[in-house]
């Protein structure tokens, strides 16, 4: 009884097989899955690369020779910008690679730091000075209820 189903729904596939290949009996392909696509990477342009492309840019004078080679190194018209910027405001380091992740602390947090650890300083200090108060009393008292061998033998 199955036999007559699975040449029904090989009847649906109108597709012939592959030369030298036979077509699985029964085997409906799920439209809905698909494979996954593998994790596209950052590109990264060395600072030679950059000046380069820039270079290039600069050089071309057909109308949409520019668009050519941003489709040939495979950037947008806003890298290019922004290389240009750079390049325009004599930063050279920003032409070259930068590091990605976390910076290191910037002089705001530094000040905002210094003025905490002042604070706690001078709080400490002010702990201080009270406890060096508590002990000299301490030192007081104990030397008004000692008793005085002075006194007792008389």
């Amino acid at each position: 009884m199955s036999l007559p189903l699975v040449n029904a729904l090989d009847s649906l596939d109108s597709t012939p097989a592959p030369a030298g290949q036979s077509r699985a009996v029964g085997v409906i392909p799920d439209s809905q899955v698909l494979p996954k696509a593998p994790k596209g990477k950052r590109r990264k342009f060395s600072a030679s690369d950059k000046r380069r492309i820039l270079t290039a840019v600069d050089q071309a004078s057909e109308p949409g020779e520019v668009g050519r080679i941003l489709r040939r190194e495979g950037i947008y018209h806003s890298q290019l910008s922004k290389w240009r910027q750079q390049r325009a405001e004599g930063i050279e380091l920003g032409l070259s690679e930068k590091q990605r992740g976390a910076k290191g602390p910037n002089v705001k947090t530094l000040q905002q730091e210094n003025r905490k650890l002042q604070r706690e300083n001078a709080r400490l200090h002010k702990e201080m000075k009270r406890a060096e108060i508590i002990i000299e009393f301490q030192k007081k008292a104990a030397a008004l209820f000692e008793p005085t061998t002075a006194t007792e033998e008389s």
